[in-house]
């Protein structure tokens, strides 16, 4: 009897220990989804997500992978103490009109799950964002959203290097 209550402990103890961590358990996001209402096309729209460190120990966020190729990513590298904050930034180029819909994987160290976090909103052409303006007159993009102002001309520069053969770089100014 002895023995099957000792196997039966150290089985319980072994459960224990290999017990999984949770994203939940060591990171609270302050918003998982944003809302960026009404943006204009052509201008990149930047929404920064809280990250708060909620465990023990501290939280290193390992990576945040937007699921599609017009947004841009980025986050804190540094570890976080606990009860500290950092950030994740989801930078979209809002280059087609239409209602957005758009996620973020989010990984933290030592969690075996991923959280997903995201923004929508709608992206409108230029004249209708106008338009849009003039009817509501005290509306303005979401608080999470960072306008960014482009240059009147932009110089573009191409660089094709084909292994043994001579590096080609082409050059374009575009007028905004």
């Amino acid at each position: 009897m002895k023995k099957l209550f000792f196997a039966f402990t150290a089985l319980t103890l072994s459960f224990g220990a290999f017990a999984q961590v949770k994203s939940d358990d060591i990171a609270k996001i302050k918003e998982e989804t944003l809302n960026l209402g009404k943006i204009p096309q052509g201008i990149p729209a930047v929404s920064t997500f809280i990250v708060t460190n909620v465990g023990k120990t501290d939280l290193i966020i390992e990576s945040a992978n937007p699921t599609c190729g017009c947004t841009v990513g980025d986050y804190t590298k540094s570890p976080i103490k606990p009860g500290q904050t950092g950030t994740i930034t989801a930078t979209f180029n809002a280059a087609n009109i239409g209602p957005i819909d758009k996620h973020m994987i989010v990984k933290f160290a030592g969690a075996q799950d991923t959280k997903s976090i995201g923004f929508k909103g709608e992206v409108l052409s230029t004249e209708d964002y106008a338009k849009f303006k003039a009817a509501n007159p005290g509306a303005a993009m979401a608080k999470t959203t960072t306008t960014v102002v482009t240059p009147s001309k932009t110089t573009i520069t191409n660089v094709k290097s084909k292994k043994g053969k001579k590096t080609k770089i082409k050059t374009t100014t575009v007028a905004s």
